[in-house]
């Protein structure tokens, strides 16, 4: 490609004008252009606030929005907003929480809200004298943040710490300032971002001003001021807990000891195998995620930093744990997920707003309690099958309506497809040939009275199954 072919501009174009570019990618640029207009809302104002949460927006991408229609945590019924476009993840979190529900719901505590700041810096000097001025320094640095500050720290938040972090014997001079926020009910990215760019200043400021020292000493070069999405100390411990005699459930085809000791192996499993561990965390952020997104969080942040926290130990494992003690079953889920209620889109968002709004409008230590006990949910219905009649028996149902739309079936097709498949093993191959065969009957004129064409359908798809 010469440079005279090299886009630029592009954000200078209007809405439409990008619409058109998107669309001459495609053989039928107007029917794209169409669809993409489709997706609008139909409220300009509304259309206008969803352009500007992102850059070079050309329509919506729609998302499935479900609920959870109750969940009980701390003696607490919750209905819960999820936002997945995954088959069966609702379904999951349903049964997971219909079925503690009856056996003393989820428990849950936020531990701390702490998170983390840092700014990175090259300094060639004396440490020593560095850690001698550093609480004059820290002193400085919280009292120039005071503006930025001062509504967290009345709401009972604000830098709690400063220290020094020596990280020389990773990198040459290579220093850093780690601060410890707690920004309250803000997911406080912003906040924390802003106080360490004035960190960054002050710092430079402050080895260049003071006698102590001297020479190159007085210069400092900021390699960069962020946010850590790590917070490990941002930790919510969720469990569900119940006599091993009354897991004793109609779903469950064994007896309650033996789904114990399954149970058990299970999430050792997932404790030793990193392979099973990450699916087994996926299952829980199948929940955690769905929370996350309905109530306008960044949900890359919460994944990022749960499966650093899962490897914190030099190896990746399970986020869960289970304890079978004096005839009992405890599930536990520790884990650090740092959700906001106030900021962000949270309040600018449409159905976010109602989200926090149909939870009773949490603060982020309770929306916090709720992801985690969602995710818990999710996770424990995923194991319950897997140990039981498998995953794919539910997950298949669920799947079916996606190959049926794909192929693109009637509401007649899709009723006899969902009588036909309560008996028969659900495959895209099976779905595929059952639409066939049904269009091919109707195509033909040969469909008989019901029981008679069901029998016929039934007797193809069988011979077909077979080859």
């Amino acid at each position: 490609m010469t440079k005279s072919n090299i886009l630029t501009g592009f954000s200078k174009l209007t809405k439409y004008q990008k619409i058109e570019y998107f669309a001459q990618h495609f053989e039928n640029p107007k029917e794209v252009v169409e669809e993409l207009i489709s997706y609008f809302y139909k409220d300009p104002q509304k259309q206008k606030l969803f352009d500007e949460f992102s850059e070079n927006t050309i329509s919506n991408y729609y998302l499935p929005y479900g609920i959870l229609p109750q969940i009980i945590i701390n003696n607490k019924s919750y209905t819960v907003p999820l936002v997945i476009e995954e088959c069966s993840v609702v379904a999951a979190a349903s049964s997971g929480a219909k079925f503690w529900n009856t056996r003393g719901g989820f428990h849950s505590e936020v531990k701390s809200m702490k998170k983390i700041g840092q700014v990175h810096f090259i300094w060639k000097g004396d440490k020593r004298k560095l850690e001698q001025s550093m609480p004059e320094l820290k002193k400085i640095l919280i009292e120039n943040t005071n503006h930025i500050t001062h509504s967290m720290v009345a709401r009972g938040g604000g830098i709690l710490d400063i220290e020094l972090v020596d990280m020389t014997h990773e990198i040459p001079h290579y220093y850093q300032l780690k601060a410890t926020i707690d920004t309250r009910d803000s997911m406080g990215a912003n906040f924390i971002n802003s106080c360490l760019e004035e960190f960054s200043i002050d710092l430079q400021k402050f080895f260049k001003e003071k006698d102590i020292f001297v020479g190159s000493e007085k210069e400092c070069t900021i390699i960069m001021a962020i946010l850590s999405n790590y917070t490990p100390e941002c930790l919510v411990n969720t469990y569900v807990e119940c006599d091993i005699k009354d897991l004793a459930d109609p779903s469950i085809n064994m007896t309650p000891e033996e789904f114990a000791w399954k149970f058990e192996k299970a999430v050792k499993i997932a404790q030793i195998d990193i392979h099973r561990a990450t699916t087994h965390n996926k299952g829980i952020f199948n929940g955690v995620d769905a929370v996350a997104l309905a109530t306008g969080n960044d949900f890359r942040a919460i994944e990022a930093c749960g499966h650093a926290y899962a490897s914190r130990n030099g190896k990746y494992s399970s986020l869960t744990h289970l304890e079978l003690e004096n005839g009992k079953f405890k599930y536990n889920l520790s884990a650090p997920f740092a959700l906001g209620t106030v900021g962000g889109i949270t309040a600018l968002h449409p159905l976010a707003k109602r989200s926090i709004e149909v939870l009773g409008k949490p603060d982020a230590e309770e929306l916090m309690k709720i992801a985690a006990s969602v995710g818990l949910a999710n996770n424990f219905s995923a194991i319950k099958a897997l140990i039981t009649h498998g995953i794919q028996k539910g997950h298949m149902k669920m799947h079916l309506s996606n190959i049926l739309n794909y192929l693109d079936a009637t509401l007649e097709e899709k009723k006899k497809a969902f009588e036909y498949f309560k008996h028969h093993k659900i495959s895209f191959k099976a779905g595929t040939n059952f639409i066939n065969e049904l269009r091919k009957i109707s195509s033909n004129n040969n469909q008989k009275q019901n029981g008679n064409s069901e029998t016929q359908i039934n007797h193809s798809l069988d011979v077909k199954a077979s080859l």
